[in-house]
């Protein structure tokens, strides 16, 4: 075999490779070009969109979230309250609804119905919440509580892109495969018969 013929010869490419190039771009239809683009376009949406909108959407939430954590701050607090009659005692480990009694900072005495450990005796002092109106509720919302809420909505939002760009990607390729079947179709509908015709002589 002769230098030139060998594959490891050195020298300038030949112009076979660029002709096969050329030629496999010219025999490509507009439909794959088009899904060559869509595909880019997807992409780049995923590459910038999907951490563009998972962290604004996360933000967004903890902000939120941190909001309503102020605000609950300051309109609950705690007190020291006693039962006024004992929690039940069972093997159910769920804190049960009591009636509690306490005295707020203006000395007005207040009631209410408070979550207690089953068999909290009678007289027990127990930590309640209360609103600046004297009425009993739950603890406010924490921090953690705003930090989670962040990265679940930020994660919701991240797969909430990752799903479009899939279902927008599905459903480009099912449209073009349709139009290329039916291009198929009418094309072989043309060839056929003179395809056949070969056979019958």
């Amino acid at each position: 075999m002769s230098a030139q013929g060998s594959p490891y010869a050195s020298g300038p490419p030949s112009e076979r490779g660029d002709r096969a190039s050329k030629d496999a771009k010219s025999l490509s239809r507009m439909s794959d070009r088009f899904e060559s683009w869509f595909r880019r376009v997807l992409m780049v949406v995923l590459v910038l969109g999907l951490p563009a909108a998972a962290v604004s959407a996360g933000l967004t939430a903890y902000k939120a979230s941190m909001r309503t954590v102020r605000t609950q701050a300051a309109e609950r607090h705690q007190v020291n309250a006693r039962l006024t009659a004992g929690a039940k005692s069972d093997d159910d480990w769920a804190k049960r609804p009591a009636q509690v009694r306490w005295t707020d900072t203006d000395g007005v005495v207040r009631t209410g119905a408070a979550l207690v450990k089953p068999g909290t005796p009678e007289g027990a002092t127990v930590r309640v919440w209360v609103t600046r109106e004297g009425t009993v509720t739950s603890p406010p919302t924490s921090t953690l509580n705003a930090t989670t809420s962040g990265w679940m909505v930020g994660g919701m939002a991240a797969f909430g892109v990752a799903a479009g760009s899939y279902a927008a990607w599905a459903g480009m390729r099912l449209v073009l495969d349709r139009r290329r079947y039916a291009q198929w179709d009418a094309e072989w509908d043309q060839v056929e018969p003179q395809w056949s015709a070969r056979f019958r002589r």
